[in-house]
């Protein structure tokens, strides 16, 4: 059984082409994927397209997933990670 503890996040490293990368909190990446999400309501993907709200989207992709394909040659890929203290 997986320690509970490795599925604990402080931030993410969010990838974009021609951009360098990123620390977002949960939060703040969240607000990112719905606003790219409410702009492609008429192209999700399958697995998206039984939720019916952005904000349901969006917390599926966050718990499912690190990488959303957002058009040609462009992309959105984040990694969970720690923060030493």
């Amino acid at each position: 059984m997986p320690d509970p503890l490795m599925y604990n996040q402080d931030a993410f490293v969010v990838l974009e082409p021609n951009q360098t990368e990123q620390f977002l909190m949960p939060e703040e990446l969240l607000e990112k994927l719905k606003q790219i999400l409410a702009q492609r309501q008429d192209d999700l993907p399958r697995d998206l397209q039984k939720y019916t709200s952005v904000e349901a989207q969006a917390q599926y992709l966050l718990e499912t997933s690190c990488e959303l394909d957002v058009g040609p040659g462009q992309y959105l890929q984040w990694y969970a990670v720690r923060l030493e203290k």
